[in-house]
């Protein structure tokens, strides 16, 4: 019989941990939380100092007998729900529901990746549940309830029902729709380029350089006029070098993923939602099936916000490198600039084992998980490896009293960038080699290119940029991030197209509302000041009640004042251009669970829906009538026409207006160019000259 009995929080876990631990050990998953607040109430009595009412969540119940019954065998008992505030809340609430003997001991233990080290140390050393990390998730939790509770009926008397108001969720609304303000107020302002392009002895290709101003500095060229009379004055001037400036500048190793910088670069280089990165990477912390091995955790907990590497892994990834690359590529690790923010619990995420290369176990992964996988092997190893170096060359062009300017680096030692390189520094590979640029170089003029532009508006917000966005102002915490945009897009206050995302009418009113009635809540910083308090209540140094004392008057006053003064909103539907077949109305727009459809107005008279078909403005290449968009039954993107079955017409890629100039058929867009349907053709061209 068991003697011991370690409650884990996902069942994904339980196998591998009771391989760790052997016979002695019983290993039983809570499947989460066990109490929380009841749906069908405010749940805090707010009479009797706040007091939350917690209960048993439905379905629990037979879950939690088993686990009474375990522990009643049981000698000793370790809580190893996950090592964050959660996990601690999880623990506490489980002793609470366990009913278990005063006199027998529990005690609680955590680790930071699923390994056979990491379970058998937390073990040696148990601890009491820390009751600073419990208290502050129940000040969020219930400041949490109260602000969605109070306010979302609210939203549904004067909007619409199924609506919702979120602590931290409207903050971010606020934060998105003032963006879509900015930039609908936009005023495009229009300036000039200059570029010019010289023949150099000992180049292959012409040097090009960008005007920069005259002798008396920078300046920008506003107008075609002036524009037109710097050029006219160059007319058969000489251009000269005046001077070439060299230097050495290292570019520092990044630093090892937290959360949310993973679910930012895993939005730009995989195309992952932010949601989709922290399932996977449960997956792979959790455990995953490799051969040879067994269910093992791949890389260290997924919810962090410190770059902190244990010493451990810092030695075992200086002797890997060494071995792998050679020693000049390894470098002592420095932790980034600590936040006054960040909550230094976790270590940074990595991979548990280095020597578990991506490849090796590529063949015992899914697609994404090898993807994820790999990305955070590389981040890590590269955080661990030496700076790039570079050698900077600037170039100064004079002619007349005009001055224009080159610049390029080249590598001269890779470090890092042997095996990593983010998104961002894709985007800064020079084009040019300016090494055999000396002052004595001889330039002759070959021609210049003028470009018109107009100033752009700040872009729309992508999910990675949001969540930097709100992590650079304080704003929420790297576990709720992803639940955040989910429920923005699910409540249906924002779109995506593509990656951008677009505040809805709805989401519109919603924040016109919160703004109005309730301002406090949706400024930012009043938010980013609240979660500084939280984390007091963590560090031991606020009580938790205090907060919910001085916030729930204010809060209760604003509703009660908005029940009387708002007036109710009206959201018309989306009327489209399709007749209903059974009663002849214009069908409108509607959400469901799998997204837009299509249904008649008339409902409950007439209940008839129809599939929701976005159009994309191109014209099917076999009978004339409109592509649209359209997804598998596994959710892949691919593009038909709307008279299917009746037109057979279907591509993987997006179709544009412009058939190919060299055969007459449809063309598609791929990656950054756009490409002949008929391989054998094989016309392309760059995508920003489609002419469609």
């Amino acid at each position: 019989m068991a003697k011991n009995l370690v409650i884990v929080e996902s069942p994904t876990k339980v196998k591998t941990i009771k391989k760790f631990l052997g016979k002695n050990y019983e290993v039983m998953a809570s499947q989460g939380h066990v109490r929380d607040l009841p749906k069908s109430s405010l749940g805090i009595d707010v009479d009797h100092d706040f007091e939350p009412k917690y209960i048993t969540i439905r379905g629990k119940g037979q879950l939690l007998a088993s686990l009474r019954k375990e522990a009643r065998k049981a000698d000793k008992i370790y809580l190893a729900t996950d090592p964050d505030r959660e996990g601690e809340a999880i623990s506490w609430h489980l002793l609470a529901a366990l009913n278990v003997d005063p006199t027998k001991p529990v005690q609680r233990i955590t680790f930071n990746e699923i390994t056979k080290n990491a379970v058998k140390e937390a073990i040696k050393h148990p601890r009491e549940i820390d009751m600073n990390l419990v208290d502050a998730q129940q000040a969020r939790r219930v400041l949490d309830r109260m602000v969605g509770y109070r306010i979302s009926p609210l939203l549904w008397a004067k909007v619409k029902r199924g609506l919702s108001a979120g602590r931290v969720q409207s903050a971010a609304l606020r934060i998105i729709c003032d963006r879509e303000e900015e930039i609908e107020a936009f005023i495009p302002r229009e300036y000039y380029t200059l570029d010019l392009f010289l023949k150099v002895k000992g180049l292959n290709k012409p040097l090009e350089a960008h005007y920069y101003g005259d002798s008396k500095g920078k300046r920008e060229i506003k107008s075609k006029d002036q524009l037109q009379e710097i050029t006219s004055s160059l007319r058969g001037a000489d251009f000269v070098i005046e001077s070439v400036t060299r230097s050495k500048r290292e570019k520092k190793s990044p630093l090892p993923f937290t959360t949310s910088t993973l679910q930012q670069e895993a939005s730009k280089s995989l195309n992952f939602a932010i949601q989709k990165t922290m399932r996977i990477a449960q997956q792979l912390y959790e455990g995953v099936d490799i051969k040879g091995s067994g269910t093992v955790g791949l890389i260290t907990y997924l919810r962090t916000d410190s770059t902190r590497v244990a010493d451990e892994a810092q030695a075992a990834a200086a002797s890997f490198i060494q071995s792998s690359y050679g020693q000049e590529y390894c470098k002592r690790y420095q932790a980034g600039k600590k936040s006054e923010s960040v909550q230094d619990a976790h270590e940074a995420i990595r991979p548990a084992d280095l020597t578990r290369m991506p490849s090796q176990i590529k063949d015992s992964l899914s697609r994404d998980q090898f993807r994820l996988y790999q990305l955070i092997w590389k981040r890590f190893m590269a955080s661990q490896m030496a700076n790039a170096v570079y050698e900077t060359t600037s170039v100064k062009i004079a002619a007349k009293d005009t001055v224009f300017s080159a610049s390029a680096s080249r590598p001269v030692f890779d470090g890092y960038t042997l095996i990593y390189l983010s998104e961002d520094d894709k985007d800064q590979v020079d084009k040019q080699n300016l090494s055999k640029i000396d002052q004595d170089s001889r330039l002759d003029f070959q021609s210049f290119e003028e470009k018109q532009h107009f100033t752009q508006p700040p872009a729309h917000f992508t999910e990675a940029s949001l969540v930097h966005t709100l992590e650079e102002l304080g704003i929420g915490r790297p576990s709720t991030y992803s639940p955040i945009v989910s429920t923005l897009l699910k409540r249906r206050y924002i779109t995506k197209e593509g990656r951008s995302i677009y505040v809805t009418e709805l989401g519109q009113v919603v924040n016109d509302i919160m703004k109005e009635s309730f301002p406090s809540i949706v400024d930012q910083n009043f938010t980013a000041n609240m979660e500084g308090l939280l984390d007091g209540v963590e560090e031991g140094k606020v009580a938790w009640k205090s907060l919910v004392r001085n916030f729930y008057p204010d809060l209760d006053a604003s509703v009660k004042k908005a029940e009387k003064e708002l007036e109710k909103v009206e959201i018309k539907e989306e009327v489209t251009d399709v007749i209903c077949e059974n009663c002849g109305r214009h069908m409108v727009v509607k959400y469901g669970p799998h997204g837009k459809f299509l249904a008649c107005p008339g409902f409950p008279e007439c209940k008839n829906t129809r599939p929701y078909l976005e159009k994309i403005g191109v014209s099917c290449p076999l009978c004339g009538r409109d592509v649209v968009l359209k997804r598998t039954r596994k959710g892949r993107v691919y593009y038909g026409c709307e008279n299917n079955p009746d037109c057979e017409f279907m591509s993987w890629n997006r179709p544009v207006k412009e058939a190919c100039p060299r055969c007459g058929k449809y063309m598609v867009i791929k990656g950054n160019k756009i490409v002949c349907s008929d391989p054998a053709c094989g016309f392309s061209k760059p995508k920003d000259e489609e002419g469609s």
